[in-house]
């Protein structure tokens, strides 16, 4: 099985596919639609599109990024994206997990800070970056993940169409 890791922001949101027997995660695009773009609906119906572009009719899930607070509570932001969870569930007929997303964007600038690239370059990548963090993050919490991950860190719950 495949995954998806979508890495959704206000302005712009990053995807990185993966795969946990290899354990190979790639960062893959920056979609540039704003979440509030016609109440998320233009969102929405890109990342179907790229979802169907990358996968095809393979057997994938979506892991989404879910904004928790530093104390592991959700505030508002995490309940637009579980909101937003669920109708891309319903329009990508795929299950949809989330998954703790702290200090991932900080993870991508760090991973880019000796990278020569300009601040515009950084700015085109990081979300996508970011997504890959994210499934990394996810496939470490996988039970039987490798030695010295913790099975439990980070999983959150899961819709399924």
């Amino acid at each position: 099985m495949r995954y998806l890791a979508i890495d959704l922001g206000d302005k712009r949101t990053g995807l990185a596919l993966g795969d946990p027997v290899t354990g190979i995660v790639s960062p893959i695009e920056v979609i540039e639609t704003p979440l509030a773009a016609n109440a998320g609906a233009q969102l929405l119906a890109d990342i179907v599109k790229r979802i169907e572009s990358h996968l095809g009719r393979a057997e994938a899930e979506l892991v989404l990024g879910l904004p928790l607070n530093m104390d592991g509570s959700e505030g508002p932001q995490a309940k637009k994206i579980r909101a937003f969870g669920e109708r891309l569930a319903a329009a990508s007929k795929r299950t949809v997990r989330f998954h703790d997303e702290r200090l991932t964007s900080v993870e991508a600038d760090w991973s880019m800070s000796q990278s020569g690239m300009t601040h515009k370059q950084k700015k085109e990548k990081r979300d996508a970056l970011a997504a890959a963090a994210i499934l990394r993050d996810y496939f470490a919490s996988l039970p039987g993940a490798t030695p010295g991950s913790d099975p439990s860190a980070g999983l959150g719950s899961s819709l399924s169409p």
